[in-house]
C-alpha cells in the first residue's frame, strides 16, 4: 500500500516547492506566494494564505503539513526574563527564553532536544539527546519570542543567541539553515550581525564555519584555558583539546576576519584563581577577541558554585590589563531556572 505521508513544507527549498505546485497542475509563481507566507508572514496554517484559492489551500492541506511549534508554557523572571517551553510537533519539548535588557532584547533558543555533550554544570547536559531540530523549529521559536518582545515590553527582537538546549555545530545543517532564513530578505530579514551562534568547542566544524564563509558571531564556551581543568567539566575537551581549537580558531579569523566571544564561568575554588586568568589571557593572544566572565547559576546535579564577587572582578581587572576587552554578566531568569546553564525539561 502506497503511503500518504505528508511532507513538511518548510523542508523544501523554493525551487522544490515550485516543482510540487507545477506537479499539482499550479502555476510556478504560486511557490513564491506560499514561500512568502511560510517565512516572511510565518503562517503556521494554509487557512491564513488569503491570496490563494480555497480549492488550493485545500490541496495544500491534503499533501503538506507545517509542523508549528508552540508555547506550552510560560514563566515570568522577577526581572521580567521569560522562559518558554515550546512543544514540538512530535510532542517534544525545548526552551528558549527572552532576556529584555534596556538596550537590547536578546531571544535565547535551541537546537536540540538535550544535548549529548555532558557538561558537568550545565542541566541540559544531564538529559538524553533524543533529536536534532530542523531549521523550521528553530525559526519558529524566533518567532514567537519575537511576538513575546512585543506584547510584553512593546519592542522587536534585536538578537538571537544559539545558546538554549543543544550543540548547535552538532546540529550544523539545520542551524545554518535556520540562520539563512532568519537572516533572508524573504524571511525574517534580520542582520547576521544580531546573532551569534555558541559551541562547547567542536574544531572540525568551527572550520567548516570558515570555509562556509559565517557572517554571523561565534562564541566559544571555554570555563578554563588549562585541559586538565576542562577536561574535568567538559569531556568534549579529550577529542578537542585547547591546542585543536586554537588551531581551528587561528584558522576560522584567517578566512573570516570575525573576531570571537569567549564565555567563561567563574567557579568558586576551581578557575578563579590569577593563575587561571593569566591561562586565559595567553589563550586570548591567538586570535582577536573579547571575554565575556559568567555567573555560574547552580543546579541540582551538580556541586559548582560562583565565585566570590572580589575574585570575579580581581580576574576581571587581571584580563583587561592584559588588554583583553572583558565583560561581566550578570545572571537573568535565575529564579525560574532560565538563566546559563539551567535549561532542562522537569517532567
Amino acid at each position: 500500500m502506497q503511503s500518504t505521508k505528508k511532507i513538511d513544507i518548510r523542508s523544501l527549498t523554493l525551487p522544490q516547492l515550485k516543482e510540487h505546485l507545477v506537479a499539482l497542475k499550479q502555476p510556478s509563481f504560486r511557490a513564491k506566494q506560499i514561500y512568502q507566507w511560510l517565512w516572511e508572514k510565518s503562517a503556521i496554517t494554509f487557512e491564513e494564505m488569503s491570496n490563494l484559492s480555497k480549492e488550493l489551500r485545500q490541496t495544500l492541506n491534503e499533501k503538506f503539513v507545517i509542523n508549528a511549534v508552540t508555547v506550552s508554557n510560560s514563566q515570568v523572571s522577577n526581572d521580567d526574563t521569560i522562559k518558554n517551553a515550546f512543544r514540538l510537533a512530535d510532542g517534544n519539548i525545548v526552551e528558549g527564553v527572552l532576556i529584555p535588557l534596556d538596550e537590547r532584547m536578546t531571544a535565547c533558543v535551541s537546537s536540540q532536544v538535550g544535548c549529548s555533550l555532558s557538561c558537568k554544570f550545565c542541566a541540559t547536559g544531564y538529559m538524553e539527546r533524543k533529536r536534532n531540530l530542523t531549521a523550521d523549529e528553530i525559526y519558529d521559536q524566533v518567532v514567537l519570542i519575537d511576538k513575546q518582545a512585543k506584547e510584553n515590553y512593546k519592542t522587536p527582537l534585536t538578537n538571537i543567541v544559539y545558546m538554549g538546549m543543544g550543540e548547535p555545530l552538532l546540529n550544523y545543517a539545520n542551524v545554518l539553515k535556520s540562520i539563512e532564513r532568519i537572516t533572508a530578505p524573504d524571511g525574517l530579514n534580520m542582520s547576521y550581525k544580531r546573532i551569534t551562534v555558541s559551541t562547547a568547542g567542536i574544531a572540525k566544524m568551527i572550520k567548516k564555519l570558515a570555509d562556509d564563509g559565517a557572517k554571523f558571531n561565534l562564541a566559544l564556551s571555554l570555563h578554563a584555558a588549562d585541559d586538565k581543568k576542562r577536561n574535568e567539566i567538559m569531556p568534549i575537551n579529550e577529542a578537542n583539546t585547547l591546542a585543536a581549537l586554537a588551531d581551528a580558531l587561528k584558522y576560522y579569523f584567517a578566512k573570516t576576519k570575525n573576531s570571537v566571544t569567549y564565555e567563561y564561568i567563574v567557579f568558586n575554588h576551581f578557575n578563579d584563581e590569577l593563575e587561571d586568568a593569566a591561562d586565559l589571557a595567553k589563550f586570548c593572544k591567538h586570535i582577536p577577541c573579547k571575554v565575556n566572565l559568567i555567573e555560574y547559576n547552580p543546579i541540582s546535579f551538580a556541586d559548582y558554585t560562583n565565585a566570590e564577587g572580589d575574585k570575579i572582578d580581581a580576574f576581571a581587572n587581571y584580563l583587561k590589563n592584559q588588554g583583553i576587552n572583558t565583560n561581566i554578566r550578570r545572571s537573568r531568569g535565575k529564579d525560574i531556572d532560565a538563566a546559563c546553564g539551567q535549561l532542562a525539561i522537569k517532567q
